[in-house]
């Protein structure tokens, strides 16, 4: 950890990025990883062990990004990769039916109560894609209810944002997504039943599913109610409106069964990624039976995959859900990320930054303070991007990564040790005071 006054180096990633951005758009494969409204260069890594990173040039990092999350055990994991390095002896990808996936299916279907059937692909993305072509199939119906504030992935149709007409309607949010895919996807403010049964009411014959995040942790940590979170699943049963939970981020990080056993939730269709394939490219979209079985071959939804459940992502899938479960590791978690938000907190009211640290069981947002939590993207104060970027870049400069964007959130590790909590709340003071 730099001591004041000790400089860090971006010689080699900064020149890293100026040949990146020659044969890659922008100089990065996903924007999220840009740096772009941070007026400097990303830093470019060469290797991750345990809660730390390092850097092309040499520097060492205490990393509470985690690749967005599916570290929850840390990187390069002792247990998952003794099992990654026996699958490597056996091969890496078959195209072909295999025991590994298997394996991982059965443990999975074994541990969550709602969940009959799954099936693995490669990305959240992809996860998301398949879950809303079977509740479209299923339901003979085309509109789809997505929240502002929650991601669910690239999909064209989920693109959308809050249009500025009657509620419900939506714009897109990304070029090259056609107002005709735009025009099927409803949106509806978070924390607000009253509007979702009024959009619901409007158009339940026209919709297919209700998809959100339990736990919105793409703009921000926008912790939901458990009455809100109910209310909708009773509205979607009362309408018969398939609901799909997207628990890419919060599925077995928040807990084993994610925010479904902790609110007590049973979604139709559940969305998995991240954590699932211990790090390695995994998605998992999953349910009853009687709509899985609309996948082909069984049934005529089609959705195929060359490298889906490749078996190096399922061993390591396996062994991070067993270790999980096995050593009691989310107390764990709950206990050093509490921790670590209760100390922040303090030194942002000591300090008086106008800052506040909310976190939710291993994830945490440290964001502009408010009198109230922030529960929809409206409530969050609009010099958010401002007093994030001051303190990430000075604690980038003591080596602490986080997440580079203000709305992302940070997430801990079974591998953070209570010397890198201290070291960061220590560097956090001296950057702030």
């Amino acid at each position: 950890m730099k001591k004041t006054g000790e400089v860090v180096s971006y010689q080699l990633s900064n020149e890293y990025f100026e040949r990146a951005k020659k044969v890659i758009p922008g100089g990065v494969h996903s924007p999220v990883r840009s740096f772009k409204n941070l007026d400097r260069s990303p830093v470019f890594f060469e290797k991750g062990v345990g809660p730390h990173l390092f850097s092309v040039d040499g520097e060492r990092y205490i990393d509470y990004c985690l690749s967005f999350g599916p570290l929850i055990l840390g990187h390069q994991d002792p247990t998952v990769k003794e099992e990654v390095l026996k699958m490597l002896d056996k091969g890496w990808t078959f195209g072909a039916c295999e025991k590994y996936s298997l394996d991982l299916a059965e443990w999975v279907i074994a541990n969550i109560p709602f969940v009959d059937k799954l099936r693995f692909v490669s990305s959240g993305t992809e996860a998301v894609m398949s879950a809303l072509r079977i509740a479209r199939a299923v339901t003979g119906r085309n509109k789809i209810l997505k929240f502002d504030g929650c991601y669910h992935g690239h999909v064209d149709s989920l693109l959308v944002k809050s249009g500025s007409g009657l509620a419900g309607e939506s714009s897109t949010s990304s070029a090259g997504v056609s107002p005709q895919v735009a025009s099927e996807t409803l949106v509806c403010t978070l924390n607000d039943l009253k509007q979702l049964e009024e959009i619901i009411q409007r158009e339940k014959y026209n919709l297919a599913a209700v998809i959100i995040e339990p736990l919105p942790a793409n703009y921000g940590l926008l912790i939901q109610t458990q009455e809100f979170l109910l209310g909708l699943q009773n509205l979607c049963k009362k309408n018969n409106i398939l609901l799909i939970l997207d628990e890419v981020i919060s599925g077995f990080r928040i807990s084993l069964g994610g925010m479904s056993e902790l609110y007590n939730l049973q979604p139709d269709l559940v969305c998995y990624g991240k954590i699932i394939g211990g790090g390695f490219p995994v998605g998992c979209y999953a349910g009853r039976a009687e709509y899985m079985n609309a996948v082909a071959p069984l049934g005529n939804v089609y959705q195929a995959g060359t490298l889906s459940a490749n078996p190096v992502g399922m061993v390591a899938g396996l062994a991070t859900l067993k270790k999980l479960k096995e050593q009691n590791i989310y107390a764990i978690l709950d206990e050093k990320t509490s921790y670590l938000a209760s100390r922040l907190n303090s030194l942002f009211t000591e300090l008086n930054t106008g800052l506040n640290c909310t976190h939710f069981q291993s994830l945490f947002w440290i964001h502009a303070k408010t009198d109230k939590p922030i529960r929809t993207i409206s409530e969050i104060p609009t010099n958010q991007m401002q007093l994030f970027k001051n303190m990430f870049l000075k604690a980038l400069d003591r080596n602490i990564y986080l997440a580079p964007n203000a709305y992302e959130v940070g997430f801990m590790s079974a591998a953070h040790s209570a010397d890198d909590l201290a070291l960061t709340i220590n560097s956090l003071y001296e950057i702030l005071k």
